[in-house]
């Protein structure tokens, strides 16, 4: 792959990069000769002489922390962060139909939506953000979703969480602009389909909406509210990360950009 984005032998730091949109970002990453670290749970087994992976739980600051010092000894510095990492269990605010029943939303639930979602952003944002502002230098990219502006059926724990990616971006932005930092976010919409869309997420989504499985899956293939007429790839979300991670995004910051196909609710 041509490196025109001229990032070669820069180190990033991508969360979740085991799976699914994460997976094709560190994928495309090393292809241009990036040196990558994965902070996941777990791992994909996925070999590479320049990717570093590290099982961190990123609510846990001492894993951050040691995780991200591993990474600064193995690469020498930290060029740029994808906070990629998320969960998403839909949950009814009310359940009539059953009050306090399996897919009526919990604290327990709420509490690990909200602390992965937002805890572990915040943490690993502070440990790589010490290491780009001592260096007055990088880029701290969020991901977004469209459902965080536009709120989501059965979804509201997950789209307040990501309501919460889009401010934290702006507010960030202009915190550390100052220190030649850039924070940027990326909104996906509908994607081509990874192991994460699990059959218990679809029956729990479907609940929530009144639909069967196979009603979600259909909504899924559905391109009426999408003016491009197709399903977003994975390798597109990774396109826009290696831009942004480069010199040519130089003057881009405090923005979530959307990569949806053009979609609305209109």
């Amino acid at each position: 792959m041509t490196d025109w984005l001229n990032i070669t032998g820069k180190t990033v730091i991508v969360t979740g990069g085991s799976s699914g949109i994460g997976k094709a970002i560190v994928d495309e990453l090393l292809d241009l000769g990036v040196n990558v670290a994965n902070f996941d749970i777990s791992d994909n087994e996925e070999t590479h002489p320049n990717l570093l992976f590290q099982k961190v739980d990123i609510t846990s600051r001492q894993q951050v922390e040691a995780a991200t010092e591993e990474v600064v000894k193995q690469f020498g510095t930290v060029d740029a962060l994808v906070n990629n990492a998320g969960i998403n269990i839909p949950r009814l605010l009310i359940d009539p139909k059953d009050p306090h029943g399996r897919y009526e939303l919990d604290e327990s639930t709420f509490d690990k939506i909200t602390t992965i979602n937002q805890k572990g952003l915040y943490l690993v944002s502070q440990a790589v953000g010490r290491i780009l502002v001592a260096k007055k230098d990088g880029v701290i990219i969020n991901m977004a979703s469209e459902a965080g502006l536009e709120g989501s059926e059965g979804q509201s724990a997950y789209a307040a969480t990501k309501a919460a990616v889009y401010s934290y971006t702006r507010s960030w932005a202009k915190e550390l602009g100052k220190h030649n930092v850039r924070v940027v976010g990326i909104a996906p919409g509908i994607m081509e389909a990874t192991g994460l869309r699990t059959l218990a997420y679809e029956e729990a989504l479907g609940y929530t909406r009144g639909k069967s499985v196979d009603d979600i899956r259909a909504g899924y293939a559905s391109t009426s509210t999408t003016p491009l007429g197709r399903s977003g790839k994975l390798s597109e979300v990774a396109d826009l990360v290696a831009y942004y991670i480069s010199d040519r995004a130089s003057y881009i910051t405090g923005v979530t950009t959307n990569i949806a196909g053009g979609k609305t609710r209109g």
